[in-house]
């Protein structure tokens, strides 16, 4: 993992002792709120519907058991016991009160951790597969470059104040577990003709209220002058994004209404000129953030199968557990397993103090202290070796974070929604709670498979509702709660954006409504490995509609 070094340092704690006093104008009243907003924002600082919420960077999904035992610390001393984990892999904090908001960047300065750049029209977290470094279908660990990316955007004097916020995934697999196709940039690792692995190079994708799949604007850039690729993108984007509309500024409308080939165009002149100077990464500085890197000293195993029918006799919880939440690894003897935050009835990412320190204990006894934070709101313990399963398991069943119920219907996606949000127009966690408790048979759970449910309160599409399977989006209607159900939408290599089928639902009506979809599925799939979104592709969405508002 990579380690602060005195740049990294002085920086993270300039920028403390400076917020520090902001904070204590604020509270002297020497600043109004006016004043103090665009100063917290840039600090991870909102404030939300009840309380202000501090949202923490989590870079490239990756931390320590230190660092996750120092949230679980703040989660406990500042704040009600829990953090939340978003779909950015940060961690935020509901219920900070303004006056201890220097001290909790102090405690997480003294863990190597801030939140910077987690709010703000400036380059946000960037974030990757949770399984990187460990995936036995990675061509590249592309966490060293996403901390040479984190660098370069960190307070860029240029790309401070962009049009809008400005978001870059990456994935070193072909299967594409970052969604990268919807983000500002998505990167996805790629070998030439001559066995180089390079970038491809995604641009003007994103959801919100104008939902995009990315467009391809380079098929293979070298790691030297993947930076210089970068700037250039994004020197078009500020020059030309739309800064008098904020619901059009973003750089996939950009895209849209100029055309990829206009703006690519734009961006290779830019690169020409740019190209070789002083954005070229040398190959001893890629060493040098390769180094942090490098794999855990792994034992030499034998390569080891679980016989997952015979501990599904023994114990059937157990049995569903591996079959869910296992991840193969490139190292024999060893599997990256996903920690579900979706208990039954839960709120989707939310784990307690006590949680994270299990995990945070696991981590460093079993994964060679190392852990990730997940897109989909789960954490995940990368290097674990399949004899310790068991263990693993017992104490994740002690701590409540058990479920094995990875990629099924209940490891919904949800925004904060209405609770919390002052932004959102409906409530997104008691719907994912409803929906959960409807099919918490873990057997129905089986019979039905791989399915992903994202769910929004509103259309900025925090939850990411376009790209469920199942998606739902909760809007205001006539002073009440409505919720519009879309479906075919997929975040993966084969990317795809949902379509609203018709009118919505009230609350109470959601879980029946998804039940009635996934009846259909079920009813008229081809056989039990053909998944709701292969079917969707199969049938139209005719027989979904019928199901859902009867036959018109």
């Amino acid at each position: 993992m990579y380690r602060y070094d005195e740049f990294d340092a002085a920086f993270v704690g300039g920028r403390v002792a400076q917020f520090s006093d902001q904070v204590r104008r604020r509270i002297a009243g020497e600043l109004n709120e006016d004043q103090f907003r665009p100063l917290r924002l840039m600090n991870g600082l909102y404030l939300q519907l009840h309380a202000y919420m501090l949202r923490i960077a989590v870079p490239y999904g990756t931390m320590s058991s230190r660092q996750l035992r120092k949230l679980a610390h703040i989660a406990r001393t500042y704040d009600r016991g829990y953090g939340h984990f978003t779909t950015r892999q940060n961690i935020q904090f509901n219920w900070p009160k303004l006056k201890d908001v220097p001290a909790i960047l102090e405690e997480l300065s003294s863990v190597e951790m801030h939140a910077i750049q987690t709010s703000g029209n400036c380059i946000r977290n960037i974030t990757t597969d949770q399984f990187a470094g460990a995936a036995a279908d990675e061509i590249i660990d592309p966490r060293p470059v996403a901390e040479i990316l984190r660098q370069w955007s960190s307070l860029h004097p240029e790309f401070s104040y962009l049009p809008r916020k400005f978001k870059i995934a990456m994935t070193g697999a072909p299967n594409d577990r970052a969604a990268i196709r919807f983000h500002d940039i998505g990167l996805q690792a790629v070998a030439n003709a001559a066995g180089d692995i390079g970038w491809e190079v995604w641009v003007g994708g994103g959801l919100g209220r104008t939902p995009m799949v990315g467009k391809m604007i380079n098929a293979y850039v070298p790691h030297e002058h993947l930076l210089a690729y970068l700037e250039s993108i994004l020197r078009v984007y500020n020059r030309y994004g739309r800064r008098d509309n904020k619901f059009k500024a973003r750089i996939k409308i950009l895209v849209h209404e100029e055309g990829l080939e206009t703006i690519k165009g734009q961006v290779e002149a830019e690169f020409a000129e740019v190209r070789g100077g002083v954005l070229t990464l040398p190959q001893e500085e890629l060493d040098r953030i390769n180094a942090y890197f490098a794999p855990p000293a792994f034992q030499e195993l034998a390569a080891t199968r679980i016989d997952v029918a015979r501990e599904a006799i023994l114990d059937p919880a157990y049995g569903r557990w591996l079959e869910r939440n296992l991840n193969s690894h490139r190292q024999p003897g060893y599997v990256s397993l996903t920690v579900s935050l979706k208990p039954i009835g839960g709120a989707p990412g939310d784990a307690t103090a006590e949680q994270m320190e299990a995990v945070a204990d696991l981590a460093e006894r079993y994964s060679f202290d190392e852990l990730r934070v997940t897109h989909e709101q789960n954490l995940v313990l990368p290097h674990v070796r399949v004899a310790d399963l068991r263990e693993v398991y017992d104490a994740l069943v002690a701590a409540e974070l058990a479920d094995g119920n990875a990629g099924l219907i209940t490891d919904m996606i949800a925004c904060p929604g209405l609770d919390y949000c002052a932004l959102a127009n409906a409530r997104s966690i008691p719907i994912a709670q409803a929906i959960s408790q409807k099919f918490a048979s873990e057997e129905r759970q089986k019979e039905i498979g791989d399915l992903k449910i994202k769910i929004s309160g509103c259309i900025n599409a925090c939850g990411h509702h376009h790209v469920g399977h199942i998606g739902i989006l909760g809007v205001e209607k006539k002073g009440g709660e409505l919720y519009q159900i879309t479906l075919g939408g997929d975040a993966t290599e084969n990317a795809s954006v949902g379509k609203i089928l018709g009118p919505g639902f009230e609350a109470e009506n959601v879980p029946d409504a998804i039940e009635r979809l996934v009846d259909a599925y079920v009813a008229r799939r081809e056989s039990p490995a053909e998944t709701f979104i292969a079917a969707f592709r199969r049938l139209g969405e005719a027989p979904f509609k019928e199901a859902l508002y009867g036959a018109g």
